[in-house]
Protein backbone atom coordinates (compact mmCIF):
# COMPACT_ATOMS: atom_id res chain seq x y z
CA UNK A 1 0.00 0.00 0.00
CA UNK A 2 2.77 2.30 0.73
CA UNK A 3 4.45 1.75 -2.70
CA UNK A 4 1.71 2.40 -4.26
CA UNK A 5 0.84 5.69 -2.36
CA UNK A 6 4.02 7.29 -3.21
CA UNK A 7 3.82 6.42 -7.25
CA UNK A 8 0.34 8.43 -6.81
CA UNK A 9 1.69 11.14 -5.78
CA UNK A 10 4.90 11.02 -8.37
CA UNK A 11 2.84 12.98 -10.38
CA UNK A 12 0.93 15.80 -9.31
CA UNK A 13 -2.41 17.42 -11.12
CA UNK A 14 -0.57 20.68 -9.91
CA UNK A 15 2.39 20.08 -11.95
CA UNK A 16 1.55 21.87 -14.96
CA UNK A 17 2.66 25.43 -13.23
CA UNK A 18 6.47 24.26 -12.13
CA UNK A 19 6.75 22.24 -15.58
CA UNK A 20 5.68 25.54 -17.06
CA UNK A 21 7.88 27.69 -15.15
CA UNK A 22 10.62 25.47 -15.75
CA UNK A 23 10.11 25.20 -19.93
CA UNK A 24 10.18 28.99 -19.80
CA UNK A 25 13.61 29.31 -18.14
CA UNK A 26 15.16 26.66 -20.41
CA UNK A 27 13.36 28.07 -23.56
CA UNK A 28 15.02 31.73 -22.50
CA UNK A 29 18.41 30.09 -21.89
CA UNK A 30 18.25 28.37 -25.47
CA UNK A 31 17.57 31.60 -27.07
CA UNK A 32 20.27 33.29 -25.40
CA UNK A 33 23.04 31.37 -24.86
CA UNK A 34 22.51 28.66 -27.70
CA UNK A 35 20.95 29.91 -30.77
CA UNK A 36 21.63 33.82 -29.56
CA UNK A 37 18.82 35.27 -31.27
CA UNK A 38 17.96 37.16 -27.73
CA UNK A 39 20.81 39.35 -26.27
CA UNK A 40 21.30 38.99 -21.98
CA UNK A 41 21.95 42.69 -22.38
CA UNK A 42 18.67 43.93 -23.55
CA UNK A 43 17.00 41.26 -20.82
CA UNK A 44 18.90 41.44 -16.77
CA UNK A 45 18.15 44.06 -14.32
CA UNK A 46 20.30 47.26 -14.89
CA UNK A 47 18.85 50.18 -11.85
CA UNK A 48 19.70 52.80 -14.24
CA UNK A 49 18.04 51.68 -16.85
CA UNK A 50 14.88 50.54 -15.15
CA UNK A 51 12.67 54.09 -15.22
CA UNK A 52 12.84 53.65 -19.34
CA UNK A 53 13.47 49.85 -19.77
CA UNK A 54 10.85 48.66 -17.01
CA UNK A 55 10.03 45.72 -18.68
CA UNK A 56 13.72 44.21 -17.14
CA UNK A 57 11.73 43.98 -14.01
CA UNK A 58 10.37 40.50 -15.59
CA UNK A 59 12.72 39.55 -18.48
CA UNK A 60 15.71 39.48 -15.78
CA UNK A 61 14.20 36.65 -13.83
CA UNK A 62 14.26 34.38 -17.04
CA UNK A 63 17.42 34.97 -18.06
CA UNK A 64 20.88 33.08 -16.75
CA UNK A 65 24.66 33.64 -16.31
CA UNK A 66 25.26 30.01 -17.99
CA UNK A 67 24.20 26.41 -17.55
CA UNK A 68 25.30 26.13 -13.72
CA UNK A 69 23.06 29.10 -13.16
CA UNK A 70 20.23 27.59 -14.64
CA UNK A 71 20.79 24.03 -13.46
CA UNK A 72 21.01 25.56 -9.61
CA UNK A 73 17.76 27.43 -10.52
CA UNK A 74 15.90 24.52 -11.99
CA UNK A 75 16.61 22.20 -9.28
CA UNK A 76 15.29 24.89 -6.74
CA UNK A 77 11.92 24.45 -8.32
CA UNK A 78 12.53 20.95 -7.95
CA UNK A 79 12.72 21.00 -4.28
CA UNK A 80 10.08 23.67 -3.75
CA UNK A 81 7.54 21.78 -5.56
CA UNK A 82 8.58 18.68 -3.58
CA UNK A 83 7.34 21.27 0.05
CA UNK A 84 4.68 22.45 -1.58
CA UNK A 85 3.20 18.88 -2.33
CA UNK A 86 4.77 17.71 1.23
CA UNK A 87 2.60 20.55 2.55
CA UNK A 88 -0.65 19.85 1.25
CA UNK A 89 -0.77 22.13 -1.77
CA UNK A 90 -4.20 22.34 -3.33
CA UNK A 91 -3.79 25.08 -6.13
CA UNK A 92 -3.21 24.94 -9.38
CA UNK A 93 -2.06 28.56 -10.20
CA UNK A 94 -0.24 29.15 -6.63
CA UNK A 95 2.78 28.88 -7.99
CA UNK A 96 2.54 31.49 -11.01
CA UNK A 97 0.86 34.09 -9.12
CA UNK A 98 3.17 33.57 -6.43
CA UNK A 99 5.78 34.40 -9.21
CA UNK A 100 4.26 37.24 -10.71
CA UNK A 101 3.60 38.83 -7.07
CA UNK A 102 6.95 37.88 -5.90
CA UNK A 103 9.04 39.90 -9.39
CA UNK A 104 7.60 43.07 -8.77
CA UNK A 105 7.56 42.99 -4.64
CA UNK A 106 11.41 41.53 -4.91
CA UNK A 107 12.22 44.94 -7.52
CA UNK A 108 10.42 47.27 -4.65
CA UNK A 109 12.42 45.87 -2.51
CA UNK A 110 15.62 46.77 -3.95
CA UNK A 111 14.39 50.01 -5.44
CA UNK A 112 13.63 50.82 -1.93
CA UNK A 113 17.51 49.84 -1.30
CA UNK A 114 19.01 51.86 -4.19
CA UNK A 115 16.77 54.87 -3.09
CA UNK A 116 17.93 54.89 0.25
CA UNK A 117 21.87 54.44 -0.69
CA UNK A 118 21.67 56.81 -3.05
CA UNK A 119 19.67 59.27 -0.74
CA UNK A 120 22.18 58.87 2.46
CA UNK A 121 25.38 58.13 0.83
CA UNK A 122 25.26 59.87 -2.72
CA UNK A 123 25.86 56.33 -4.64
CA UNK A 124 23.90 54.62 -7.11
CA UNK A 125 24.18 50.94 -7.80
CA UNK A 126 25.98 50.29 -11.24
CA UNK A 127 25.32 46.30 -11.40
CA UNK A 128 23.49 44.10 -13.87
CA UNK A 129 21.11 41.07 -12.06
CA UNK A 130 19.82 38.48 -13.37
CA UNK A 131 18.56 34.58 -12.56
CA UNK A 132 15.40 33.33 -11.02
CA UNK A 133 17.34 32.37 -7.38
CA UNK A 134 15.41 35.82 -6.25
CA UNK A 135 12.14 34.08 -6.97
CA UNK A 136 13.67 30.57 -5.37
CA UNK A 137 14.77 32.27 -2.38
CA UNK A 138 11.27 34.09 -1.70
CA UNK A 139 9.71 30.61 -2.22
CA UNK A 140 12.08 29.24 0.18
CA UNK A 141 11.22 31.78 2.81
CA UNK A 142 7.02 31.20 2.40
CA UNK A 143 7.60 27.35 2.85
CA UNK A 144 10.03 28.22 6.06
CA UNK A 145 7.02 29.79 7.91
CA UNK A 146 4.44 28.05 6.23
CA UNK A 147 5.93 24.83 7.63
CA UNK A 148 5.90 26.42 11.19
CA UNK A 149 2.26 27.38 10.63
CA UNK A 150 0.51 26.50 8.19
CA UNK A 151 -1.47 28.29 5.58
CA UNK A 152 -4.72 27.94 4.21
CA UNK A 153 -5.50 30.60 1.96
CA UNK A 154 -3.32 33.15 -0.29
CA UNK A 155 -4.52 36.15 -1.22
CA UNK A 156 -8.36 34.59 -0.86
CA UNK A 157 -7.27 31.22 -3.01
CA UNK A 158 -7.69 28.48 -0.79
CA UNK A 159 -3.92 26.74 -1.12
CA UNK A 160 -4.61 24.66 1.95
CA UNK A 161 -0.82 24.20 3.28
CA UNK A 162 -0.15 22.54 6.36
CA UNK A 163 2.50 22.63 8.88
CA UNK A 164 4.88 19.70 9.03
CA UNK A 165 7.98 19.27 10.97
CA UNK A 166 9.88 17.31 8.47
CA UNK A 167 9.69 19.64 5.91
CA UNK A 168 10.46 22.39 8.80
CA UNK A 169 13.75 20.67 9.58
CA UNK A 170 15.11 20.19 5.81
CA UNK A 171 13.99 23.98 4.93
CA UNK A 172 15.77 25.52 7.60
CA UNK A 173 19.18 23.26 6.62
CA UNK A 174 18.68 24.96 3.20
CA UNK A 175 17.75 28.17 3.70
CA UNK A 176 20.99 28.64 5.86
CA UNK A 177 23.49 26.71 3.22
CA UNK A 178 21.58 29.19 0.47
CA UNK A 179 22.48 32.40 2.80
CA UNK A 180 25.88 31.33 3.42
CA UNK A 181 26.28 30.75 -0.54
CA UNK A 182 24.93 33.69 -0.91
CA UNK A 183 27.65 35.25 0.13
CA UNK A 184 30.14 34.01 -2.59
CA UNK A 185 31.72 36.40 -5.49
CA UNK A 186 29.19 36.88 -8.32
CA UNK A 187 26.63 36.18 -6.48
CA UNK A 188 24.14 38.94 -5.88
CA UNK A 189 23.44 38.46 -2.08
CA UNK A 190 20.67 41.75 -2.13
CA UNK A 191 18.69 39.63 -4.82
CA UNK A 192 19.03 36.66 -2.52
CA UNK A 193 17.85 38.50 1.22
CA UNK A 194 15.21 40.31 -1.23
CA UNK A 195 13.44 37.28 -2.26
CA UNK A 196 13.77 35.47 0.92
CA UNK A 197 11.97 39.00 3.14
CA UNK A 198 8.94 39.01 -0.05
CA UNK A 199 8.56 35.41 1.15
CA UNK A 200 8.10 35.63 4.31
CA UNK A 201 6.18 38.41 3.79
CA UNK A 202 4.10 37.31 1.32
CA UNK A 203 3.22 34.62 3.84
CA UNK A 204 1.80 37.10 6.40
CA UNK A 205 -0.55 38.65 3.76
Amino acid sequence: MQENHAVNNSISKYDWQYLVSASVLISVFIFTDLIRVLDKEFLYYVPRLISDQPYRIFTSILVHADLNHLLSNLGGIIITRYFLLRLGIESRFFYLKFILICTFLNFFIIWVYEKILSYFFYLYPNYAALGFSGIVYALFGFVLLTSFYGKSYFLGQKIGLKSNFEVQKMSKIICLIGMIFSFLPGVSLLGHISGFISGCFLFLI
